[in-house]
Formats: structure tokens, C-alpha cells, sequence
């Protein structure tokens, strides 16, 4: 049996339709289901259970598993809650280590490029501690991850055991189908495709910095696919271990991904930019762009998808239908 947490998510819920296209009916989820339709993103795979969060611990009592994919957290970039944020995304992964230590079961986890903060010190997966200890992530989400990778490493340095694998994974900016119960935390492509699709204005934001222009603020894009192909070759090498960024490698604009979804419905571009809200100009990253040497010199060669072929795939497959979820 394999657990996913964070199973009936965005990231979580591709990663089990994957599992369950391999052949794998044996997967349990641990998530909250809540009353915001997530529960479509499971409805067409089969599970072995479903556990809630808070009954995570006796559950895995006595229980063998073949790896745990820990994807549960609270991602929203702008929580507040301080004692939540860290009870769910940094006291629960330390049990969830703990215990995929003592039974000898690999543990893949979910980091994110949030911990990198402004960029400032680059976007490289070095995860020595002294590397770690210079990252200054911006918000509170972006430092319990961070705080979890910190321990992680600490562990290792002090020559600790640790669970026969075990891999973090940054994360960049995820798109595609089965995240459309984030809100305000989907993808700029998913919360503006229905007025791509009608004709109507999207906005983006200006440019407030010298030597940018409106709209080419980039991000390292990738589509949850690669996401799930990353994930599915750890667990099927069993032998690599460590930190690695997950993203192309290729930062890109927002203009060039709305005008991508414009290009796919083959439609006449129709873009405003208005005034970035200035409570978010301080803190607001102009260009993140995953640095991938470490993931290809584990032995990852399967590539990532051009933007362009992305955007495409999400539109036609899954956005433009009546269908959204995978």
C-alpha cells in the first residue's frame, strides 16, 4: 500500500490517477475532503481508504507501506495562522519522517521554491546547511517548508538515520487539471480562462521596476505532468536521495502564457494591465527559474514540457471541456 497526504489536492490527486493508471489500486489518502467539491479530484479513482488528518497516527500503527508521498499542507502563500501553518506543514511531515525512519519506508515530501524567498540568493538546490541557512522565504507558508528541509538536513549532518529514501521536492509554479478548488491560489491560467474563452478583458499586473515591461514578470511554469513524472521515477529509484527543484528550468511571462491560451482556442488576445496593488509591490518576485542540473545528475532524463505545448494540452484536454477534472 502506498499513502499519498494531500491526496485529494492538486499535486495529490494527479499523483494518485498516476498511480492508479500504473496498475496500483492500493493507494490511501489522507486529506481533508471539506465542502469545496474536492472530492471531484478522487471521483474517478479507486482507493484503498481514505483517512482523515487527524486520525493519520493510529492509523499508521502497525501498518506496512511501500513509501509515503507527503503532499499535505497549507499552501496559501498568505496564511496568517502561524501555530496552524506549522502544526500542518512542519510538525506533522516531522512525525511523518520519524516514522517512515522507524518502519524503513521511503518518504518523498513536498518543499517548494517559496523558500527561496526574493531569489536573491539564486534558485539552486543546495541543499547543504550552510546553502540553507542564507534562503529567507517571504511568507509564512515559504518558511515551514523551509524549516522542514532545514531539519531534514540537520539530521543527515549529525549523521542520523534516516528512511532508505528520501526526497524534497521544490516545487515552482504547478498548473493543470484538478486545482480548481484553490481559489485564489489556482493557477493565473485556471482563474482566467473563463474570460479568455467569453472575450472578455484579462488583466494583468504593470511593471513597477526600471527595464521590465507590463506583463513580462516571469515564473518557471510547469505542468502538473512533469510533476508526477518526477515523482513516479523516485519511486521507482529507489536510490536517490535529496533536495531537487522541480520546474523546467525555463522562466517565461505571464503575457506569454495568457497569449498561449489565446493561441490554443485560436482567439484574438484581449489584455489590460492595471496597477499592481501596492501591499504586494515590496514582496512581489519579478522572475523565479528552477535550476535543474541536480534533478538531470540524479538520473532524471524525462524532460519537460515546453509552455506553449502545455498550455495547449490544458486547455483542450481539461479547461474547454465540460470536464474539467482528470
Amino acid at each position: 500500500m502506498l499513502l499519498v497526504t494531500g491526496g485529494a489536492g492538486f499535486i495529490g490527486s494527479n499523483v494518485v490517477a498516476a498511480l492508479n493508471d500504473a496498475g496500483r489500486a492500493d493507494v490511501a489518502v489522507c486529506d481533508f475532503l471539506g465542502s469545496d467539491g474536492k472530492w471531484r479530484n478522487l471521483a474517478k479513482r479507486q482507493l484503498a481508504d481514505i483517512v482523515p488528518p487527524a486520525e493519520l497516527t493510529p492509523w499508521l500503527a502497525g501498518r506496512k507501506l511501500d513509501a509515503v508521498i507527503h503532499l499535505g499542507a497549507i499552501s496559501e502563500t498568505t496564511a496568517t495562522d502561524g501555530d496552524l501553518v506549522i502544526e500542518t506543514n512542519f510538525r506533522l511531515s516531522m512525525r511523518l519522517l520519524d516514522w517512515c525512519t522507524a518502519n524503513s519506508v521511503p518518504f518523498i515530501y513536498a518543499s517548494s521554491a517559496s523558500t527561496y524567498g526574493d531569489g536573491e540568493q539564486g534558485f539552486r538546490d543546495d541543499a547543504s546547511l550552510d546553502a540553507l541557512k542564507k534562503l529567507r522565504p517571504m511568507n509564512l507558508y515559504g518558511w515551514s517548508k523551509h524549516l522542514f528541509d532545514m531539519a531534514v538536513v540537520g539530521r543527515l549532518a549529525k549523521g542520523e538515520t534516516m528512511p532508505p529514501q528520501w526526497a524534497g521536492l521544490k516545487f515552482f509554479n504547478v498548473f493543470g487539471p484538478n486545482e480548481y478548488h484553490k481559489g485564489t491560489m489556482m493557477s493565473v491560467l485556471a482563474r482566467r480562462f473563463d474570460d479568455i474563452r467569453s472575450g472578455r478583458t484579462v488583466q494583468l499586473f504593470k511593471s513597477h521596476r526600471d527595464g521590465i515591461a507590463d506583463g513580462d514578470q516571469r515564473r518557471d511554469f510547469i505542468h502538473v505532468d512533469d510533476v508526477v513524472r518526477v515523482i513516479m521515477w523516485l519511486l521507482a529509484t529507489r536510490s536517490v536521495n535529496g533536495i531537487y527543484n522541480v520546474g523546467t528550468g525555463k522562466a517565461r511571462s505571464f503575457r506569454d502564457l495568457i497569449l498561449s491560451a489565446y493561441g490554443a482556442l485560436g482567439a484574438k488576445p484581449n489584455i489590460e494591465y492595471i496597477d499592481m496593488p501596492e501591499q504586494i509591490r515590496g514582496s512581489y518576485q519579478y522572475f523565479t527559474e528552477a535550476e535543474v542540473d541536480h534533478l538531470r545528475g540524479a538520473g532524471y532524463n524525462g524532460g519537460f514540457t515546453a509552455l506553449e505545448d502545455a498550455v495547449g494540452s490544458y486547455v483542450r484536454d481539461f479547461l474547454d471541456r465540460p470536464d474539467r477534472y482528470r
